[in-house]
């Protein structure tokens, strides 16, 4: 299912935890489970179990690397959308910044990407 009408796209998003994702995704291009794990501090099933629905909106897309899945923003979000995630995540660094600090540090520490 794609998400073309507003309606459905904040349903998606009127969770924290989604948008957090979302916009941690728009800023990073892409990131794999345990990144945002680290990065939201949340468990792993909660993580999954958000990115499946965000997937099932269409409002993310995901590849395979191995043993890792990697996510990224659905390119064919419409444009609204798209201008919508740059602005928040302008307007919004602050409220992001915790978020990407935690797994830029993790990366840091691990010299590379979900070890």
């Amino acid at each position: 299912m794609t998400t073309t009408n507003p309606v459905s796209f904040f349903k998606c998003m009127s969770d924290e935890t989604r948008c957090r994702i979302m916009l941690l995704l728009a800023a990073e291009g892409e990131l794999c489970v345990c990144d945002l794990t680290v990065a939201l501090d949340e468990g792993q099933s909660k993580v999954s179990r958000h990115l499946a629905q965000l997937r099932n909106c269409g409002l993310l897309e995901d590849r395979r690397d191995g043993q890792w899945v990697y996510y990224r923003v659905a390119p064919s979000l419409p444009d609204w959308a798209t201008a919508l995630f740059t602005q928040l995540r302008t307007a919004y660094a602050q409220w992001l910044a915790t978020d990407a600090a935690r797994f830029k540090q993790s990366r840091k520490e691990t010299g590379s990407d979900c070890s």
